[in-house]
């Protein structure tokens, strides 16, 4: 399958090239543009399971039907955006070597490839932003997006990465990590970071360079007094059609 990322890391786009009878499976609301080649199908998630499609669907973060882009009257092509504002990365699955993905991460998959949620439980505490992440198997082509752009590490048998929690993108099923505070107990409740994720290899870690959670905070220093502004003036303005009201009647 040919394929082409186009745009990135800023606003990336996926165009998948279908040869006939190809077929690409992507999560619901991603499409931007298809040949009239190409037929849709809507499905399921996991067209054997309908809990383990709820599961993934209400846990991960993802759509609970996806569709399928067939190459049934000739070669086509179609065009995928994700949600978030980032750079879409390639990964290829291979058996017994799948990925794990923070949620909402998936955009994309060959019919091969398979998604799960797995409950990480106390001990391992939050990865990304839920107790549950992304488990990736099967074989063959996956897309994921990020916030911001993806930077790609490569750990050795006995090395290891400090990530920050909201920056961990995916990394491969064959690392181990734990989620720790960030240094002493002053530097996790004053030091910005919070929680962090320390990734141990072999295998390769994505990050992403933008926090969707400070975008978040720098969005509300902008806008908040400009909401408790509009929500005041729309509760003066209530009070003052309810008396007109009640000294009419």
């Amino acid at each position: 399958m040919k394929y082409e990322i186009k745009y990135n890391p800023a606003y990336s786009l996926l165009e998948v090239n279908l040869e006939p009878k190809e077929v690409i499976v992507a999560e619901a609301g991603a499409m931007v543009y298809m040949s009239p080649t190409i037929k849709v199908q809507t499905r399921k998630r996991e067209k054997k399971s309908f809990w383990k499609s709820l599961k993934t669907a209400f846990l991960g973060a993802e759509s609970f039907f996806v569709n399928e882009y067939i190459a049934e009257d000739g070669p086509g092509k179609v065009g995928f955006v994700p949600a978030p504002v980032g750079d879409i990365k390639h990964f290829r699955i291979e058996a017994g070597r799948g990925s794990i993905l923070q949620k909402s991460a998936y955009v994309a998959s060959t019919s091969g490839i398979h998604l799960d949620t797995e409950w990480q439980g106390f001990t391992k505490g939050l990865f990304g932003q839920s107790l549950f992440m992304l488990k990736v198997s099967g074989e063959g082509d996956l897309f994921v997006n990020a916030f911001g752009a993806i930077d790609h590490h490569s750990l050795k048998n006995g090395e290891s990465l400090i990530v920050d929690n909201f920056h961990l993108v995916a990394f491969d099923s064959t690392c181990e990590y734990k989620v720790r505070k960030f240094g002493g107990l002053k530097s996790t409740i004053l030091g910005g970071e919070g929680l962090v994720t320390e990734v141990y290899g072999p295998g390769d870690v994505y990050i992403q360079t933008k926090n969707v959670r400070e975008f978040v905070d720098w969005l509300w220093e902008l806008l908040h007094d400009r909401v408790e502004n509009t929500a005041r003036r729309i509760s003066e303005e209530k009070g003052k059609v309810g008396f007109s009201f009640g000294k009419r009647f």
